[in-house]
């Protein structure tokens, strides 16, 4: 099936009208006049547009014959009515935009470089291309050779959760003739064109992969490298949240020209800190090689010395064969979802000492007591131990079965095992049991709810952690730790949680939920 490149005309240069309200009309001509594909708003006049039609052109061939550029360029001129600003395509086709006669062209350029090259896209489009047609906001932010076990250990070096959906911006900068294009295109269509052609401006794709459980949408925006395009740049970088410096590792001066693109990053974005991953490509072409492995590792190691706050990683990749291509987009979606976990976890330290320091005015003191199976794993105690490190902590016991730390906010933390449990004097009490790959409960576990039951004050709290696999049956799990007959007895807030793979977040969670009931408990008392 042929493309059908008036179809994709009609549906760009439409949207296009219906984003920016400065543009009255759209042309793609060739060099003799021709109309290729053109778009209009209803209020101006088709003759009008065929006048400027006419008038374009051998503007063109005099300020490409003044200023020498013969494949690309691009000018702009008055009107009585209109601005016109116009970009060579290529030898034979010409972008124009008629403005409206107040409109800026420093601007409308930015959008402008885009359209043309979707235009010029649509114009080399082959059978099977994929052309994304989908106009993006600019003014506002998004609110993204090594073996191949060094790479994966670089990639999944740390848990992730499954289920989170993420959606991202990027930018992919570097030297013209790296292969930015090409990578892209390998990853969004998996295809590989030898047909060279500069991106004139700007490209933008959107694709997604699975990661981990985790379905993770790119914006991928492919800038232009051609110092032209550096007083755009800026505008297409806004929102950026990851980014590739893509080099050639045949060309040394692709590879020096990586700090040059990281420093026009970090000036563009402010010094925002946001995950780099740094990209050799054409490993395939091993004998012309000139830049060895080592090499980007020791840039990224320098870099990160200079930057300790960005997440910086290396990785090779060959567009032509596909090779680490995957992996390179995976890379940059594990730094930016790790980023995100980082800002949650900021937002929820702050969350739980808001609890703490509401319940310490009113009372004076908190004493919080964590149950373990296993002496050196209490995630509990080290998230609160995190919140609180404002304040003076003075470690009075901390042996294998009792922990005990004093703050000087009145804030107490122990942590006792499951044979090694005092707890007359706590507030609340987290339990952390490991339960994965069990069908039942053990006995012991039941043995150490229906103590606390017993040793905890009235109107206190305690915090059930179940850790479960995949396939546990939870609601047997919850059928066989009936303790309601011990309840009964006593009136103790009694809240049992289930504990995933990604059990930090979700113990800061319950930790919410525990200093919550707290407050109710003391509120209604």
């Amino acid at each position: 099936m042929s493309v059908n490149k008036k179809r994709l005309f009609n549906e760009l240069l439409t949207k296009f009208l219906l984003k920016y309200e400065d543009v009255d009309a759209l042309i793609v001509s060739d060099h003799e006049g021709f109309i290729i594909a053109g778009q209009k708003r209803a209020s101006v006049d088709m003759e009008l547009v065929s006048v400027l039609t006419a008038l374009i052109n051998p503007v063109l061939e005099r300020i490409r014959d003044e200023f020498a550029f013969k494949k690309f360029g691009s000018a702009s001129f008055d009107t009585e009515d209109n601005r016109l600003l116009f970009i060579s395509i290529d030898d034979n086709t010409t972008l124009s935009l008629v403005l409206d006669t107040m409109a800026s062209v420093d601007k409308i350029s930015p959008y402008a470089y885009f359209l043309a090259e979707k235009t010029a896209q649509i114009i080399n489009a082959s059978e099977g291309d994929i052309i994304q047609l989908e106009i993006p906001n600019f003014g506002t932010d998004i609110d993204t050779l090594s073996d191949t076990g060094r790479i994966k250990e670089q990639i999944y070096q740390m848990r992730l959760d499954s289920g989170g959906i993420y959606k991202f911006k990027f930018i992919i900068v570097g030297d013209e003739a790296v292969g930015k294009s090409s990578i892209v295109r390998r990853f969004v269509e998996n295809k590989f064109s030898l047909d060279y052609r500069a991106t004139l401006g700007l490209n933008v794709l959107s694709h997604s992969l699975n990661f981990y459980g985790n379905e993770v949408y790119f914006s991928l925006w492919d800038v232009g490298s051609q110092e032209y395009f550096k007083r755009f740049r800026k505008t297409y970088y806004i929102g950026t949240q990851a980014a590739f410096i893509v080099f050639d590792v045949c060309k040394r001066d692709s590879f020096a020209n990586v700090k040059v693109w990281y420093k026009e990053l970090e000036a563009f974005l402010n010094k925002k800190n946001v995950p780099i991953v740094i990209v050799g490509n054409k490993i395939d072409l091993v004998d012309q090689r000139s830049v060895v492995y080592q090499e980007g590792i020791e840039l990224v190691q320098e870099l990160t010395k200079e930057n300790t706050e960005t997440d910086f990683s290396y990785i090779e990749s060959s567009a032509l064969t596909g090779e680490n291509i995957e992996d390179a987009f995976s890379l940059i979606a594990y730094h930016y979802i790790m980023k995100n976990k980082e800002r949650e976890e900021q937002k929820l330290k702050a969350n739980l000492m808001e609890q703490i320091n509401s319940l310490l005015n009113k009372r004076g003191k908190l004493t919080i007591s964590f149950i373990t199976e296993n002496p050196y794993w209490s995630p509990g105690l080290q998230i609160l131990n995190d919140v609180n490190t404002l304040f003076k902590c003075e470690k009075l016991i901390d042996d294998k079965d009792k922990r005990l730390y004093e703050y000087s906010n009145g804030l107490i933390i122990k942590n006792f095992l499951f044979d090694n449990i005092d707890i007359k004097d706590s507030d609340g009490v987290f339990v952390i049991i490991n339960a994965r790959n069990k069908k039942h409960i053990e006995q012991k576990w039941k043995d150490v709810i229906v103590n606390i039951i017993s040793n905890l004050k009235e109107n206190k709290v305690a915090l059930i952690g179940v850790r479960v696999s995949n396939d546990t049956d939870w609601t047997n799990i919850m059928e066989e730790f009936n303790v309601n007959e011990y309840l009964e007895e006593k009136m103790v807030s009694l809240l049992f949680f289930k504990i995933g793979f990604d059990y930090r977040l979700e113990i800061y969670d319950e930790l919410e939920v525990m200093f919550r009931t707290i407050i109710n408990t003391q509120n209604s008392s």
